[in-house]
C-alpha cells in the first residue's frame, strides 16, 4: 500500500481560488486596468507568482509580486477555506500509519498561515515551501525533499494536487500521482496530463492508498 501521501496546499486541501484570482485581478488592474478577466487568470494558478508576473512583464515583476503578496495577505483569514472531506481523510490516513507532508509553491510564513487557519497543521511531518529548495515545482526537488524528509520510498510514495506542476513534479520524481477532480483548472486539462489517478472527492484517496500494490 502507498505509506508516504505529499499535498498540494492551494486548490488541493484547502480553497484559496477566491482569494488567489482576486489577488491577481487587483494587482493586474493596478497595471493594466480593464485588459485582464478572471478567466485570464486561471491559467496563472499552480504556477509561481515569478513565472506568471514575469510572462505579463519582466520589468515589473517585483512591484507586481509585493502588491499582489500585500492583497493577498490582507484577505487570506477571510477568504480561505478548506475543501470537504480534507480533514477526515487526513485523520483516516494518519490512523492507518501514513506518513503526510505539504509541497507548496508558496512561502512559508503564507502555507503555515493557511495550515493554521484551517487547524490541519499538526497532520503533516513535513512541509516544503519556496523558501526551502531552489527549483520549484514542476522541477522534482521539492517532492524529493519531503521524500528525504519523511524517508519516504518512490514506490510507496503518491503526489495530489490541482494543477500541472503537481502532476509534473510527481512524475519528474517517479512516484505515483493524482489530480483532483474540483481543480478550477478542470477536469478535461488534468486528464490530459495522465496522472495515476482522479479523484471525484478528497475520500477516494482512502481506497487508492489501501489498496495500491507495489511493485519494486
Amino acid at each position: 500500500m502507498i505509506k508516504t501521501v505529499l499535498f498540494d496546499l492551494d486548490g488541493t486541501l484547502i480553497d484559496t481560488n477566491n482569494l488567489i484570482l482576486t489577488s491577481f485581478q487587483y494587482t493586474l488592474d493596478h497595471y493594466y486596468p480593464g485588459k485582464f478577466t478572471r478567466k485570464d487568470l486561471i491559467p496563472f494558478i499552480g504556477e509561481s507568482l515569478e513565472t506568471s508576473f514575469n510572462r505579463i512583464s519582466p520589468k515589473l515583476t517585483n512591484e507586481m509580486i509585493s502588491m499582489y503578496r500585500d492583497h493577498n495577505s490582507r484577505f487570506h483569514d477571510r477568504l480561505v477555506k478548506e475543501f470537504p472531506y480534507v480533514r477526515e481523510t487526513l485523520t483516516v490516513l494518519k490512523e492507518d500509519g501514513c506518513k503526510l507532508g505539504v509541497v507548496s509553491t508558496k512561502t512559508r510564513d503564507m502555507v503555515e498561515r493557511g495550515l493554521h487557519l484551517t487547524r490541519m497543521a499538526d497532520f503533516f511531518e513535513t512541509v516544503i515551501t519556496s523558501n526551502d529548495v531552489t527549483r520549484l515545482k514542476p522541477d522534482p526537488e521539492p517532492v524529493v525533499r519531503a521524500m528525504n524528509d519523511l524517508a519516504a520510498q518512490k514506490e510507496t510514495t503518491i503526489m495530489v494536487g490541482d494543477s500541472p506542476a503537481d502532476i509534473l513534479a510527481g512524475e519528474n520524481a517517479h512516484v505515483r500521482t493524482a489530480a483532483v477532480g474540483w481543480s478550477l483548472k478542470g477536469r478535461t486539462m488534468l486528464e490530459r496530463l495522465n496522472p495515476d489517478y482522479l479523484l471525484n472527492n478528497m475520500k477516494d484517496l482512502l481506497s487508492i492508498v489501501r489498496s495500491t500494490e507495489v511493485t519494486i
